[in-house]
């Protein structure tokens, strides 16, 4: 990528950061991992600065490690600085979502599936709704997540899921549930990090194992920021177009010009794999959302 090109992008992106902040939003982190989140995993796996602000998880033979918020969220948007392991991480996951927890659960995935030394990362997404899944979609990214820490985002509303890398957005999945398709809006979600050996599936479809010599396996995480409708038992709360609930405003109901423009970058020469072009896996019946608009 040229000097050029690099510096357009920033330009775009700090543009694209702008759209999403509001005066009046309601910030709901302290950014201080040790008040907003609780180890869930293998603690001894887990290290974090000495004011809070930053913190890693580590895989190794003995065991991966996770943390998660202690609240639960209804909508809103999160952004979290990551780094990802560096060298030879074939085998390994690192996983930030949101997740319901529940038997019919909802989910939204960011996966970082490792890789072999010199091949590029591959950032997985996934959706669930009602409890269904099978809506990967695969990315290139087009810079080394290892080397410095990336923004990974998600805006969650009324109208639509928005995954986004550094202010891009790389997937969009609308709200047609009048159309008959499940979306995540009324089952509250708490935020997650893991880091686990996912060498049966993850790196060629399993063909590449972790290789414990390369170890531990360190991701790291910093400046994270949770604007978010706080679930206390009442989803009519966090589904009001309130001037808290700023993101379910109609201005964050589709994706603005240029959010499009790269999207459309995104999707054609970066992705890898789209559910909605696998008609092998769905026997040609292809999922209601596929033939629908994404914005």
């Amino acid at each position: 990528m040229n000097n050029f090109h690099t510096a357009f992008i920033f330009l775009v992106c700090f543009v694209c950061s702008s759209l999403f902040q509001n005066s009046v939003a309601s910030i709901v982190s302290s950014g201080d991992f040790n008040k907003d989140f609780f180890v869930i995993w293998s603690p001894n796996h887990v290290n974090t600065s000495a004011d809070g602000k930053s913190r890693s998880l580590k895989l190794d033979q003995e065991s991966g490690a996770g943390f998660a918020s202690n609240q639960m969220f209804l909508f809103g948007k999160i952004d979290m600085q990551i780094k990802l392991v560096p060298g030879h991480s074939a085998g390994t996951v690192l996983a930030y979502y949101l997740s319901s927890d529940q038997p019919n659960r909802d989910e939204i995935d960011f996966e970082f599936l490792g890789n072999v030394s010199g091949q590029p990362y591959i950032l997985q997404t996934n959706i669930f709704a009602d409890g269904l899944d099978n809506r990967e979609e695969r990315i290139y990214l087009w810079f080394d997540p290892t080397k410095d820490f990336h923004t990974y985002s998600v805006l969650w509303n009324l109208h639509q899921i928005v995954f986004m890398v550094d202010m891009i957005p790389i997937r969009v999945y609308r709200n047609h549930a009048d159309k008959g398709v499940a979306f995540p809006r009324w089952q509250p979600m708490s935020l997650k990090m893991s880091l686990w050996n996912g060498d049966s599936w993850a790196t060629r479809g399993g063909k590449d194992k972790i290789d414990w010599t390369k170890g531990p396996f360190i991701a790291s995480f910093r400046n994270y920021k949770i604007d978010a409708c706080v679930w206390k038992g009442n989803p009519r709360f966090c589904r009001a177009g309130s001037t808290n609930n700023w993101w379910n405003h109609y201005s964050f109901s589709s994706l603005t010009s240029i959010q499009r423009r790269w999207f459309k970058w995104v999707r054609k020469y970066h992705m890898i794999y789209d559910y909605c072009q696998d008609n092998e896996r769905f026997h040609n019946n292809l999922p209601r959302e596929c033939s629908l608009p994404k914005y």
